[in-house]
């Protein structure tokens, strides 16, 4: 794609690196075939390519956003199902996040979206406030019906029926390696996970030291900035990346790290991109050192030695969350995994397409959220299956909020299979599981 920026604009290392991602992309069209906004509003505009050729106009020009091009940027999920299919190597996730960026200093927003966006940001990140708002939330969820915006529907719908109690596990603190230890890692525990389903992180840390790896939950690390970075509020970000970038410095300087692991793959694609984040700052070097030893927890029980096991005579459908196939470009791991210790593993039609939770999607653009929702839903439901599993805290709760399905994290369904507890939301939905065997369980 050609491009005419001035001298004097690539000067500026974002519009340079915005610049080098234009000039990459041939207009084939490639991407609109595996985009889900295009696929459900059949708008060129809401296509990658489209929304390429509207942040060229926004930059090159330096202009004010106006309300077409915000509203056609804002529909996109960031799921990055374009970039697996781009021929060319486009990197779309970092021209539309300066694209956010540049909207977000730019652009006056209506009154009612400005204050719905400072509360997401002023809440999701954090476990305790978030807390409490889901205790909000569940009071008013029997009236969601009368609300009169769609966003503030969506918010009290998603509310889960229960909040579950707080993990001692989340706080900073050694857990020792089961037997001759294998590997030094610190575990990040996220923000929005840790309000939202407290079993995952557990379960992560029961499999991880049985498997021999001692892990460290580091002092000062938190939530890994993606919810900000992506509503383009880059200070409040970089400010919370910046303490996971110190927090795991220092464990790398003062005790060594092996892997930084993460197990919300939609954290782990921004923390493998602190780097490119961070470049032009300070941190620049740290920021590089995390994300060399960032991996999503599939990837460092690759590297393990996970027990085979029998077959357990449970039907697993995977849902493969976006973060994960297009944005850490991990497709087989969880697979192999489920398949190693006895699950049967099936797989919907058009994985590759989102289920529509991606962040704060489904809270900012509910409508077409929901449209995505239910055809993943059916796509899974159509497999038959006991379980729906997934590696990503916001598909669970999206897809979960549509099935009678119980829906469990793929660690959690490992751990379980090599001697940790029944996960909980198996528990739950027993009744509705009639004539499942009991898993055989391989204690290690």
């Amino acid at each position: 794609m050609k491009t005419e920026f001035t001298p004097e604009q690539l000067a500026d290392p974002k519009i340079a690196r915005a610049n080098e991602i234009l000039r990459s992309c041939v207009h084939c069209g490639f991407c609109t075939a595996t985009c889900p906004t295009y696929q459900v509003l059949g708008d060129e505009l809401d296509s990658p390519r489209g929304r390429i050729y509207l942040i060229k106009d926004m930059l090159e020009n330096d202009r004010v956003p106006d309300d077409k091009t915000v509203r056609h940027i804002d529909r996109c999920l960031s799921c990055l199902a374009c970039m697996t299919t781009c021929p060319s190597g486009v990197h779309y996730m970092h021209l539309v996040d300066q694209a956010r960026e540049y909207i977000e200093e730019r652009y006056r927003r209506p009154l009612g979206d400005r204050v719905l966006r400072w509360i997401l940001a002023r809440i999701l990140p954090y476990p305790m406030r978030f807390r409490v708002a889901l205790l909000g939330a569940r009071i008013g969820r029997p009236f969601a019906r009368l609300m009169p915006d769609a966003r503030l529907r969506a918010m009290l719908e998603m509310a889960p029926k229960q909040v579950p109690p707080v993990s001692r596990n989340d706080d900073p603190q050694t857990f020792p390696a089961q037997g001759a230890p294998k590997k030094r890692v610190t575990l990040m525990t996220g923000c929005a996970q840790r309000a939202l389903n407290t079993d995952i992180n557990d379960a992560t840390i029961r499999l991880l030291t049985r498997l021999g790896c001692e892990v460290v939950v580091a002092e000062g690390a938190g939530c890994c900035g993606a919810l900000t970075h992506h509503m383009g509020k880059t200070e409040e970000s970089h400010a919370t990346a910046a303490k996971n970038i110190r927090a795991w410095a220092r464990e790398m300087d003062e005790g060594g790290l092996d892997a930084i692991v993460i197990n919300t793959s939609g954290c782990g694609t921004t923390v493998k991109d602190y780097g490119h984040m961070f470049r032009h700052e300070p941190l620049a070097s740290d920021a590089a050192r995390v994300s060399d030893i960032a991996v999503d927890v599939s990837e460092l029980l690759m590297q393990l030695d996970l027990p085979e096991g029998e077959e357990k005579g449970l039907t697993i459908a995977y849902h493969a969350a976006c973060s994960l196939q297009h944005g850490q470009q991990i497709k087989s791991y969880p697979k192999d995994l489920l398949k190693r210790v006895g699950f049967k593993v099936v797989e919907p039609a058009d994985g590759h397409l989102c289920c529509g939770s991606a962040g704060t999607y489904n809270l900012m653009q509910p409508t077409i959220s929901k449209q995505l929702k239910d055809r993943k839903v059916r796509t899974l439901e159509a497999k038959s299956p006991d379980v729906i599993a997934a590696g990503n805290i916001g598909c669970m709760m999206q897809i979960g909020g549509g099935t009678a399905v119980p829906v469990v994290h793929t660690v959690e369904l490992l751990d379980w299979a090599t001697g940790g507890p029944r996960p909980p939301a198996l528990t739950q939905a027993e009744s509705g599981m009639a004539g499942v065997p009991v898993l055989r369980a391989n204690r290690s």
